[in-house]
């Protein structure tokens, strides 16, 4: 059961990414690139986490989304959004120097700890760009990233604070995520003329 609940978190996360995907070769979705190369970095440090906690099957999509965030980051660099504020640097800088903290603790829940914490700092450019842009992203695929985890969650062999922290922060940090988009674009779309 827990492979299929594995392969099932793997087969939305693919469906979430099409839309995703569509919207950024379309102009319509402009991912922000220090969001995204963290997030590769932080999915592929939890991967590897879960993996060495025998997370099992439940690992198998934070190595998908891994791979799937290294191919967005490439794109937001190409594509993306642009306008990079001072705070997005300071953001940016902080993950990195937690990153390297990560390196010097060498302990897995410590380290799975930090890139929860690393990752909802991340996730600020994106938030903050999104505020202002709430049409440039695209709120389905950040909503079925909330179903892929919450699933993942439920595919895990061992649940440890190593192999279940990350992935429920990002079920929390996504719907968060979501509401917020939604709720901007319905109050900007009120705000505009009927005419």
């Amino acid at each position: 059961m827990k492979i299929v609940l594995g392969v099932l978190a793997i087969m939305i996360g693919m469906y979430g990414y099409i839309p995703y995907f569509r919207d950024i070769f379309a102009g319509k979705t402009k991912p922000h690139a220090f969001s995204w190369f963290v997030w590769f970095l932080l999915t592929a440090i939890a991967f590897v986490a879960q993996i060495a906690d025998k997370g099992g099957a439940g690992a198998w999509v934070t190595g998908f989304t891994a791979l799937v965030s290294l191919i967005i980051t490439i794109l937001a660099i190409r594509v993306g959004r642009q306008n990079i504020a001072a705070i997005d640097w300071l953001f940016f800088a902080g993950s990195l120097l937690s990153l390297a903290l990560w390196a010097i603790t060498k302990n897995p829940v410590s380290s799975v700890i930090l890139i929860t914490v690393i990752d909802a700092l991340a996730f600020v450019p994106t938030f903050r760009k999104s505020y202002h842009k709430p049409q440039e992203e695209t709120a389905f695929t950040y909503s079925l990233s909330a179903i892929k985890f919450a699933i993942s969650l439920a595919a895990l062999d061992a649940i440890t604070i190593t192999t279940a922290l990350y992935p429920l922060s990002l079920v929390i940090t996504n719907a968060l995520f979501v509401g917020m988009v939604l709720w901007r674009r319905n109050k900007l779309s009120s705000a505009q003329p009927p005419y």
